[in-house]
């Protein structure tokens, strides 16, 4: 019934620090939304959740709950929370996390799927200050911490190719081995019996009437497009290729985050669909954009630049994506971004390894269609998980062009930082496997206020008023989302 058995179990905990114990039963009547609403219990706990395709649910569900460990970055200090003691730790934060997630090592089984156990949460943009040296000029105006990492001790795993449901318990041996495994085979039926007597959340209003606008943002209108034009400026004089400027969203919230994500998931199906709730900070986001996966040793990206609206119809969709391919300007940005994708991949993967294997294909969202393609390569002996994520972090998709040279010139003409917005979010398993999504089309809940950012890429030939509507499209299904269940927001700018 429980895998692995406990003689090999016992055998596994000679070699590893953290050994996963797991059942698993047919699941036909539960959904990952009805197990994390009997499951979560109103604390610190995680929802991952994949659209293949913008159209067919991925294979597997993650639900991760009751952390054992809680890792948190913020100005410069990195916080562990684990067994009710709270510690202050010194030093580069991505290696004090990267040491953190190797102390829990566990080894590679076969039954279990790519992800079972680890940290889970979210790096924001401004953990690149650990990485590059960047000047100190936009303000901190939301008191959202840089990094947070939540690590469950009880995972579940949807497989909705076969319908059934696993139960992962990761012990953490005391050197009483067969002690350690009946309190994981406790633990697992407790979990069960929750599951069997909880109640499914309930069903959704019908949705609120209103405009999806906001009440406050960083950057008018045309604030925006005075930021626009100088950033061509810049290009103009040689110092980047192209810069992605961002501006945030602001709205007054009362409402429930899970209710919210609720009704993203159903507006805007995406290939990364997450809710994590971490105490003070709630997100709901449904991101395209894989940042990096790295799994059984395999590194990929996935670039997207060059974005559309998407038409009334089928038709009007290839209209609009016959145009997008042909768009010159989207085409070279797009064609750039991939090469510096190729670059970061090149850091940390073997030599010769690195191709494109997807090269600008049109993929349709729920109100955008973006270009998209897919660089992979092999990892290097010797580096792990979190070197890839510094090696590609952030994204030059939502960076721009030299890298460093376009980050110092959004801390100039952006007047806030960016926080959550275009870093990662996803999960560092304690088997090497790595798999975030760029923190985009993302809801960040904090202190009354629903948050939304957005961004566009700026190059040579640049029409200020037209990034400023692609910034609108991209917050399109994220704000009508917060419309329907707040029933309705006042436009305020």
């Amino acid at each position: 019934m429980y895998y692995p058995d406990e003689k090999e179990y016992l055998e596994l905990c000679r070699d590893y620090k953290s050994v996963p114990v797991s059942a698993e039963w047919p699941s036909d009547t539960e959904t990952p939304i009805t197990l994390y609403a009997k499951l979560a219990g109103g604390k610190a706990s995680f929802l991952l959740e994949s659209v293949e395709g913008a159209e067919r649910l991925g294979r597997y569900s993650f639900i991760g709950f009751d952390p054992y460990m809680m890792i948190t970055c913020h100005r410069g200090i990195t916080t562990l929370e684990k067994d009710g003691h709270r510690e202050e730790l010194t030093g580069d934060p991505f290696a004090v996390i990267e040491k953190l997630i190797n102390d829990f090592r566990s080894p590679v089984l076969d039954k279990m799927p790519r992800f079972y156990g680890g940290a889970v949460g979210y790096m924001g943009y401004d953990m690149v200050r650990h990485l590059e040296r960047l000047p100190d000029l936009g303000r901190s105006d939301t008191g959202v911490a840089d990094c947070i990492l939540m690590v469950p001790r009880i995972n579940i795993i949807m497989d909705h190719l076969k319908h059934t449901l696993r139960v992962v318990v990761n012990t953490v041996p005391t050197g009483d081995g067969r002690e350690d495994y009946s309190r994981a085979a406790a633990a697992i039926n407790d979990v069960l019996a929750r599951i069997r007597e909880g109640s499914p959340p309930p069903g959704l209003a019908p949705a609120g009437k209103g405009m999806h606008r906001a009440t406050r943002t960083n950057l008018s209108r045309s604030g925006y497009m005075d930021r626009v034009e100088a950033a061509k400026e810049y290009i103009k004089a040689g110092d980047i290729l192209q810069v992605v400027l961002s501006r945030r969203i602001d709205i007054d919230f009362k409402g429930d985050p899970f209710r919210v994500y609720r009704r993203l998931r159903r507006n805007n199906p995406s290939p990364y669909l997450y809710y994590l709730d971490m105490g003070g900070i709630t997100m709901a986001g449904s991101s395209p954009e894989m940042l990096v996966r790295v799994e059984g040793g395999n590194v990929e990206t996935r670039p997207i630049a060059g974005t559309r609206p998407r038409g009334s119809g089928p038709q009007q969709d290839r209209e609009l994506a016959a145009e997008l391919l042909s768009d010159i300007k989207e085409r070279a940005e797009h064609v750039m971004l991939v090469d510096l994708g190729r670059n970061d991949l090149g850091r940390v993967c073997k030599p010769g390894t690195v191709k494109v294997q997807q090269f600008m294909e049109v993929e349709l969202y729920s109100h955008v269609m973006h270009i998209v393609s897919s660089v992979r390569g092999e990892l290097k002996e010797g580096l792990c998980g979190s070197d890839v994520l510094k090696a590609c972090f952030p994204a030059g998709t939502v960076s721009g062009a030299p890298k460093v040279r376009a980050m110092e010139i959004i801390e100039e003409l952006e007047p806030s930082r960016r926080g959550p917005y275009a870093g990662a979010v996803g999960y560092i398993g304690f088997n090497g496997n790595v798999d975030t999504a760029i923190a985009i089309r993302t809801i960040v809940f904090h202190q009354g206020l629903a948050s939304v950012q957005v961004g566009a890429g700026i190059v040579a030939d640049s029409d200020p008023a037209r990034e400023f509507i692609e910034t609108e499209n991209k917050a399109g299904a994220l704000l009508m989302t917060l419309a329907e269940e707040e029933d309705g927001i006042a436009v305020n700018y």
